[in-house]
């Protein structure tokens, strides 16, 4: 790493040496320096655009007309150009203005929907009657061996079925519950 250091040392004092010497050259043949003007934007009245005089005679027009003819040219146009009449809706509108309001009929049925589906959670158990439970797991749940059901049982609380029918709920509620498992079906 010493030689790269040196040579980098080595380059930068040529380097100064010769912006100095470049610098003092340029002073020597062009005296001292002169700063350059600032820059200035040019503004849009200097650049005016020049516009066809077919569209300056339409622009001089439409400028002249009343509130009432600028309605009828408004529609002729939508007419010609099969625009929709429809007015433009801004981007952050919220569409729930024009919802319609809801029945009360319908609230009503939606108020009273009846619960088809349930889920059974096992809370706690009995430690007395564990290797009961997880005989029991492995019997009545589908997929697990004797391990998986051990440590499914461990983890409490657990959901045992999600999304089941009432009789399939209150059949499970009853089979671990005979083996001392306290269910809840939610």
């Amino acid at each position: 790493m010493l030689v790269p250091r040196m040579l980098l040392r080595r380059h930068l004092t040529h380097y100064r040496h010769f912006s100095k010497c470049s610098i003092a050259q340029q002073l020597s043949t062009t005296g001292p320096a002169i700063p350059p003007e600032p820059l200035t934007i040019p503004t849009s009245e200097s650049l005016d655009k020049i516009f066809s005089p077919k569209l300056e005679k339409i622009a001089t027009d439409i400028s002249t007309l009343n509130l009432l003819e600028v309605s009828e040219l408004s529609q002729l146009l939508k007419k010609r150009l099969n625009l929709p009449d429809q007015p433009m809706m801004p981007a952050n509108f919220s569409m729930q203005a024009f919802a319609p309001a809801a029945n009360q009929e319908e609230v009503a049925a939606t108020a009273t929907k009846v619960k088809t589906e349930f889920t059974v959670k096992m809370t706690s158990f009995d430690e007395k009657q564990k290797v009961a439970l997880i005989k029991e797991v492995k019997n009545l749940l589908e997929g697990y061996n004797l391990v998986q059901a051990k440590k499914f049982v461990e983890a409490l609380p657990t959901i045992i079925k999600k999304d089941t029918t009432k009789e399939e709920a209150e059949k499970l509620k009853e089979a671990f519950t005979k083996v001392g498992a306290v269910i809840e079906i939610i």
